[in-house]
């Protein structure tokens, strides 16, 4: 956690490590201009009081003032400001280790684009979490013999689908004892997959993967596969129907497809104007379904009719299996 705690300030930094928060399941860090000082793990809202973490804020718990964000704000740039200003200015900045922080604040515009977020008045650090081997379960599935299954990940913000895809793209890149590792291509537009710093990956994404960092899904996916041959590729949070049809062109050149989508489920997915045609096509022979109750995520498996397959917890030992195909 070096990385997350160089991005603190300066008179924060010996409280908050003392307090213990990198011992725990620490998933973001919100920081706020004259507001709390907030930590969000899987246990829930936790905040600073001296080297405590409470549950509830009160007036004897850390507020973060206006210096405190400038000072973070000097300590960001990994590299060159031309690039740190560029990224910026599309709301998210990523640093080394993979982790990601958003940005919000004053917006100025010019001609219908943002040209400058100053001051930047709100930040949250996401932190950067591998979770290897988080697929192993399921990955079974999500293939037939030595095939890989077309896969599209689903889950409201915030639960874990990257988290997830990022471990299937590691998993066949890399393959394992039953299957041979796969050339993946892989479209990171916001850096937060592979977590690129100069092009590298601080995330482990497979010795077998090529990552275009920083580069629209629709171009990057088109590009990818006209380039690098992958025989898997993969995008996150695909959008418009400008994304869908460069997975049916990829599809069409031969490649196995895994995305993510923000969706509750099946039923709420297949609802979405325009579904309809890719349904039909079966363009996902696979469907996972990503939730999180109590702390607990859950795993759910459908085929390309929504018949589910398999469900499992993030306890490996809790393992519920229908009918497998």
């Amino acid at each position: 956690m070096q990385q997350i705690i160089r991005l603190l300030p300066l008179r924060l930094r010996e409280q908050i490590e003392k307090s213990g928060i990198f011992d725990r399941s620490l998933e973001e860090i919100r920081v706020r201009t004259d507001q709390y000082l907030m930590f969000l793990t899987a246990e829930g809202e936790l905040y600073l009081r001296d080297i405590e973490l409470v549950r509830k804020p009160d007036n004897s718990c850390v507020r973060m003032r206006r210096e405190d964000l400038e000072q973070m704000c000097t300590f960001m740039p990994d590299y060159s400001f031309y690039a740190y200003e560029e990224e910026v200015k599309q709301g998210f900045l990523t640093v080394k280790g993979g982790h990601r922080i958003g940005i919000c604040g004053q917006v100025s515009v010019e001609n219908g684009k943002i040209r400058r977020i100053y001051p930047i008045s709100y930040l949250n650090i996401r932190v950067a979490a591998e979770h290897k081997g988080c697929t192993a379960r399921i990955f079974p599935e999500l293939r037939r013999g030595t095939e890989f299954l077309d896969t599209l990940l689903l889950s409201t913000p915030g639960i874990g689908k990257t988290t997830l895809l990022r471990d299937l793209v590691r998993l066949l890149s890399d393959g394992d004892n039953h299957v041979a590792g796969k050339k993946v291509g892989l479209v990171d537009e916001r850096s937060e997959i592979a977590g690129c710093i100069r092009g590298v990956p601080q995330n482990d994404v497979g010795f077998r993967t090529d990552v275009l960092d920083g580069c629209p899904k629709e171009t990057g996916m088109m590009l990818m596969v006209r380039s690098m041959s992958p025989e898997v590729l993969a995008a996150d949070e695909i959008g418009g129907q400008a994304d869908m049809e460069a997975l049916r062109y990829a599809v069409r050149c031969g490649c196995r497809i895994l995305a993510t989508i923000h969706s509750r489920d099946v039923e709420e997915l297949w609802e979405k104007p325009g579904w309809d045609i890719y349904r039909k096509e079966k363009l996902f022979q696979r469907y996972v379904v990503l939730s999180c109750a109590a702390g607990v995520r859950e795993y759910r498996v459908f085929d390309q009719e929504g018949k589910l397959i398999c469900m499992e917890t993030d306890d490996s030992s809790q393992l519920f299996s229908a009918c497998t195909v």
